[in-house]
Formats: C-alpha cells, sequence, structure tokens
C-alpha cells in the first residue's frame, strides 16, 4: 500500500486526505504517482527544476494500530 504526501513551507510533511477526510492510499506506486500529477502539479514539476521536494509518495507496510499491538507485517 502506498500514500502520498506534501511538505509545507515550515517544512512539516503531511498525508494528503480525500474529500471525506481519510488519508488517500493506493494498491500500486504508479496509481499514487499518478494522483500527486493530478492534484499538485505545479510542485511535482518545480521539483524537475530544482525546485526543491515538496511531495512524495511512501510504502505504508503497517498501520498504526498494528506498530502499537506489535503485530508483526503481513505479506499483503
Amino acid at each position: 500500500m502506498f500514500k502520498i504526501e506534501v511538505e509545507d513551507d515550515r517544512g512539516i510533511w503531511s498525508d494528503v486526505r480525500g474529500g471525506d477526510g481519510t488519508v488517500l492510499t493506493f494498491e500500486k506506486e504508479d496509481d499514487a504517482r499518478a494522483k500527486l500529477r493530478e492534484l499538485y502539479p505545479v510542485l511535482v514539476q518545480m521539483e524537475n527544476y530544482g525546485g526543491g521536494k515538496r511531495t512524495r509518495v511512501v510504502r505504508v507496510f503497517r498501520t498504526d494500530d498494528e506498530w502499537k499491538d506489535g503485530t508483526p507485517p503481513t505479506g499483503r
């Protein structure tokens, strides 16, 4: 599973959320990158021209609840 994040002007990374407030997640990295380009086209293009890294795709291995409970990761 993958999610996308953006960095604000203070250097703080935040999850990108959908209209319902939930974190956008994707099964395929390519799908996450396509949505990132759709939602933040200017930031993605700026990265190509030395504008600094302000967006990223992150692989999610376990949820916070799984991490707190110590649940071992599964082969999702």
